[in-house]
C-alpha cells in the first residue's frame, strides 16, 4: 500500500478500524473529536457499532460491558475526560477485558486548554483508576507510529487481557504526515471462552471486578501482579538515537522527543556528543536500558511537556548520584529545539557534579 497525507486522528482511528474494532463508544473533547467523527462514519459503513454516550462516564462503561461480551472494542478521550473514566479503567483491569484507549493529551490542570501537553503520563502509567494495576501505556512520535501503535494495542490488550493505552499529545492529533496505513483485518467469527455470550446450556461465565473476601481478592492481585511482571519482562519498547558515543543522553517521549531530536542534531554539527532515548512504552518503562547506559554517559537531561513527571522515573532508573537536569514546558506550550540546544550547552560548561533536577528558571508562587 502506498502513503497517503493522513492527520493523526484520522489515521489513529482508521487504524482502529483496520485493526478490527468492533465496537467504539466515546464522547467528543478536542484535540481529539475527529477520531471520534471518522469512527460515526466508518464504523457505521461497516456495520459495526459506534455509539456518542451521553458522558465520559457513560462511554467508559459501555466499552466495560462490550469487553465483557467478547467484543474488540475502545474508546478516546483527552485529559479530563480521561480523568472522568479512571473509576471505569480499574473495573476493566479487575475484570480482565481487554480493551483500548486513545488519549489525545491537552493542556491542565483542570478544564485547562485544548493545546498540546504530556501532562497525562502520571494519570496513565501511576493510577489509571484505584487499585494496583497497570496498564500498558504507548506512546507514539509521528503519525505513522500512532498507527502502527494503535494495532498493536489491540494485540495487546487481547494477548494479556488488559487496559492498553495510546497516548498522544494534541500536536501528534492534529498534524498531518504521510504514512501506510494496514491491511483490513478480519472481524473474529467466535468469541473467546471467558467471555459472557449469552448461551443457554453452558457452563456460566462471570466477569466482575468485586470480590468481598479478603483472600479472595488478595488471590486476584496476586495474580494480576504476576501478569504485570511478565508484561515487565515481554513488552519494553524503546528508540535509540546518536547513542554509540553519546556523553549527555537527552531522553523525550511523544513530541518533546522530536524537539529533542533536532536539537541533537544541531549539537552534533557543532561537536557535542549529544543521543537521544526516547520510550516508547511508558509503562512499562524502559529502566534497565537506561541503567545500561548510564555506564557509559555522563549526563543524563530530560525533555518534557510537563513539569517533569517521566524525570521522576528517569532519577528512579539512574540512581541518586547520575547528573540529571530537565527541561519542561507546561499548559500547552511545546519547547522549541532552540532551548534545548541552549539548555545542554550551558550545563555542558559547567562542572558535571551533582545536579538537583529542575525547571531551568526559578519559579516563584508570590505575587
Amino acid at each position: 500500500m502506498s502513503k497517503q497525507l493522513l492527520k493523526g486522528n484520522v489515521a489513529i482511528a482508521e487504524a482502529a478500524v483496520r485493526a478490527g474494532c468492533e465496537a467504539y463508544f466515546g464522547y467528543p473533547i478536542t484535540p481529539q473529536t475527529e477520531l471520534l467523527e471518522h469512527m460515526s462514519k466508518r464504523m457505521v459503513e461497516l456495520d459495526r457499532v459506534f455509539v456518542q454516550a451521553e458522558s465520559e462516564v457513560a462511554a467508559i462503561n459501555m466499552v466495560y460491558g462490550a469487553a465483557a461480551a467478547g467484543a474488540r472494542t475502545m474508546t478516546s478521550s483527552s485529559s479530563p475526560g480521561i480523568s472522568l473514566m479512571q473509576e471505569g479503567f480499574s473495573y476493566i483491569a479487575a475484570s480482565e477485558v481487554p480493551v483500548a484507549i486513545v488519549d489525545v493529551m491537552r493542556g491542565g490542570p483542570g478544564l485547562g486548554n485544548i493545546q498540546p501537553s504530556q501532562s497525562d503520563y502520571n494519570q496513565v502509567t501511576k493510577s489509571a483508576g484505584h487499585g494496583d494495576f497497570h496498564p500498558i501505556v504507548l506512546a507514539p512520535a509521528t503519525v505513522q507510529e500512532a498507527i502502527d501503535l494503535t494495532v498493536l494495542a489491540f494485540d495487546l490488550a487481547e494477548k494479556y487481557r488488559t487496559l492498553v493505552f495510546v497516548v498522544a499529545d494534541g500536536a501528534i492529533g492534529q498534524m498531518m504526515e504521510p504514512a501506510e496505513l494496514p491491511p483490513m483485518r478480519p472481524l473474529p467469527e467466535t468469541r473467546p471462552g471467558w467471555a459472557l455470550t449469552g448461551a443457554r446450556n453452558r457452563p456460566k461465565n462471570i466477569v466482575t471486578s468485586l470480590f468481598l473476601g479478603a483472600d479472595q481478592l488478595e488471590s486476584l492481585n496476586q495474580r494480576l501482579q504476576a501478569k504485570l511482571a511478565y508484561i515487565q519482562e515481554r513488552e519494553v519498547r524503546f528508540e535509540e538515537y546518536q547513542l554509540d558515543d553519546a556523553e549527555i543522553v537527552v531522553v523525550a517521549f511523544g513530541t518533546a522527543a522530536r524537539v529533542a531530536q533536532s536539537a541533537v542534531n544541531n549539537l552534533r554539527q557543532r561537536g557535542v556528543p549529544v543521543g537521544l532515548f526516547r520510550p516508547i512504552s511508558l509503562w512499562p518503562f524502559p529502566e534497565q536500558r537506561l541503567r545500561q547506559l548510564a555506564t557509559q554517559a555522563s549526563r543524563f537531561f530530560v525533555v518534557e511537556m510537563n513539569a517533569g513527571q517521566m524525570l521522576h522515573d528517569v532519577r528512579a532508573a539512574l540512581g541518586p548520584t547520575m547528573p540529571l537536569k530537565f527541561l519542561g514546558r507546561m499548559g500547552g506550550a511545546i519547547p522549541m529545539p532552540a532551548e534545548v540546544e541552549q539548555a545542554i550547552l550551558n550545563w555542558q560548561d559547567e562542572q558535571p557534579g551533582m545536579q538537583e533536577f529542575g525547571r531551568m528558571e526559578e519559579l516563584s508562587w508570590a505575587r
